[in-house]
């Protein structure tokens, strides 16, 4: 692999610019985990500022959603809004660059917090959604999975005049919007009646055992982790890295900010993913 950057926006150290090409030409079998930071330049806004901190309120949790009905209708309402602009998002040049990683045979795992979907539809291949996705719906009851863009489709309908509303724009599908939502329509399962949940991990939810045994077997059989636009303050992202640590595997990070992870780093890089990465979208055509 061609370890010679590319020219960067920013007055940035040729140090910075050759440390994270080497770390990545000097493993071969790279757990990649991902954070919203990916997905930042796809108009997906992320969670957290620089010190981690959250810049909108928290996500739904998982207790209210399932207890009160009037969580349920806020959630489906604003993200009625948000999936408008949610859906049409398209993977940018750090999704592109990781499928370039995956292609020259680098990439054990690539392990996305987020729920875009966004790095599949770049191209890479071995991937776990460790949060799930929010292109498809689950029934509580039943499990009868749907997609979200046919269960777009009901809210429209049994909710006219909603989607002319105005909204600021949320990470992962959500829309800043406080209104009365006592008279919005919630769907239910059409099989059994039951709740319908976008088909992702929602805080106070626990990751599915199997999928964190999936991820724990790869990371047995990588020998470096690359976390990309992640400041891993979800222990449920957090937990990988700290067990890469443990066993003695290096940690680089690309990340704007404070991480979780900062004492266990061997490399930190405090650019934009997109910069980080561009020397892999340069790399691709010598592959």
């Amino acid at each position: 692999m061609n370890t010679t950057p590319s020219p960067v926006v920013g007055q940035l150290s040729q140090a910075v610019l050759t440390d994270l090409p080497t770390f990545i030409a000097s493993h071969h079998r790279l757990l990649v985990l991902t954070g919203a930071g990916c997905s930042t330049d796809s108009g997906i806004p992320d969670y957290r500022d620089a010190d981690g901190q959250w810049k909108h309120s928290q996500p739904v949790n998982y207790q209210a959603f399932m207890a009160q009905a009037a969580t349920r209708q806020r959630y489906w309402a604003r993200s009625l809004l948000g999936w408008a602009r949610f859906g049409r998002a398209q993977p940018n040049a750090t999704h592109h660059a990781l499928a370039a990683l995956e292609a020259d045979g680098r990439v054990e795992l690539l392990l996305t917090q987020n729920v875009d979907g966004l790095h599949q539809r770049a191209g890479s291949q071995t991937v776990i959604d460790l949060h799930g996705r929010l292109d498809q719906v689950r029934c509580i009851g039943c499990g009868a999975l749907s997609p979200r863009e046919e269960l777009q489709q009901w809210l429209d309908a049994a909710n006219p005049g909603w989607l002319q509303l105005q909204a600021g724009i949320a990470p992962d599908g959500d829309a800043d919007l406080e209104v009365d939502f006592s008279g919005f329509q919630v769907p239910a399962c059409t099989h059994c009646g039951g709740i319908l949940k976008p088909d992702v991990v929602f805080f106070g939810e626990s990751v599915p055992r199997e999928r964190v045994a999936a991820v724990q077997a790869h990371l047995e059989r990588a020998d470096a982790v690359l976390v990309v636009g992640s400041s891993l303050m979800v222990y449920s992202g957090f937990r990988f890295v700290d067990a890469a640590a443990r066993a003695g595997l290096p940690v680089a990070a690309v990340n704007l900010g404070r991480t979780r992870a900062d004492a266990l780093l061997s490399l930190k890089v405090e650019i934009p993913c997109a910069q980080a990465l561009a020397f892999l979208l340069d790399d691709a055509s010598t592959l």
